[in-house]
């Protein structure tokens, strides 16, 4: 049987990257969507592409408990779960003083509660299963910087750092190696782009000039689950095109 890997959200962008990468390197996949099941379908087809198998489940995540369940049922009809890639993930923006407590919430809900739980549901199978496994949460950038006007997103980053940093203390007894990747500014849907629409010398705030493109991120989440990443767990990975090295955007007063 071959190795399974499940990524939430992987109906488009670095979802969909994620996916197609490691189906290329062998895994099986399991898809999940949330309102794009057409998109789903279409990752499922490439995937099949690479001679790999692949199965497509509904994930709310903004219904929790019982909406992290699709993960139960996507990994019972792929018989296993080797890696998951904890991408599914909501954002708004408002200033601080403005944000509502059911924004708060629901960035939260998904963004935290979420993660936590799928997490919790593929450890649960991995330590039952006795043979180790990768759990990567995709965060951002701004858990380690803040976003401005985003506060409810960057503490949900942070959060998810956290997480991630106990998982990989508390999983590594049972093989399980636990890792953040968290990109900058990509080209998706999300920063109103197309899949991979990089322009170079669009972004002169970034040093290198440019978006990054989905498969620049799942490259790094190939890695991870690879064996030349046996030896590191409990990291967040940045991949930002040098953003971190000149993040000057607050302004005194005004914001960002």
């Amino acid at each position: 049987m071959a190795n399974v890997a499940i990524v939430t959200a992987s109906d488009s962008g670095i979802g969909k990257a994620c996916a197609l990468r490691l189906a290329r390197n062998g895994f099986d996949i399991g898809i999940t969507w949330h309102s794009d099941e057409e998109g789903a379908r279409e990752t499922a087809r490439e995937v099949r592409q690479y001679g790999g198998r692949a199965e497509t489940h509904r994930l709310d995540l903004s219904q929790l408990p019982h909406g992290a369940g699709a993960l139960e049922a996507l990994i019972a009809r792929l018989g296993r779960i080797d890696v998951l890639v904890n991408n599914a993930g909501t954002m708004s923006k408002a200033a601080f003083l403005e944000t509502s407590y059911a924004d708060w919430r629901k960035i939260f809900t998904v963004d935290v509660d979420g993660a936590f739980l799928c997490a919790q549901l593929a450890a649960r199978r991995m330590v039952a299963q006795g043979q180790g496994g990768r759990i990567i949460n995709i965060s951002s950038v701004h858990e380690h910087t803040p976003l401005p006007e985003a506060c409810a997103y960057t503490a949900a980053k942070h959060a998810l750092g956290g997480l991630t940093r106990s998982m990989a203390l508390e999983l590594a007894a049972h093989r399980i190696l636990v890792n953040a990747v968290a990109p900058g500014a990509i080209a998706t849907s999300m920063n109103d782009r197309q899949d991979g629409d990089v322009r170079p010398g669009e972004e002169p705030s970034i040093p290198l000039g440019r978006m990054g493109a989905p498969d620049e991120v799942a490259s790094l989440v190939a890695w991870l689950c690879s064996d030349d990443a046996a030896y590191t767990t409990g990291q967040s990975l940045i991949v930002d095109g040098g953003f971190m090295l000149a993040n000057a955007h607050f302004k005194p007063g005004g914001g960002g």
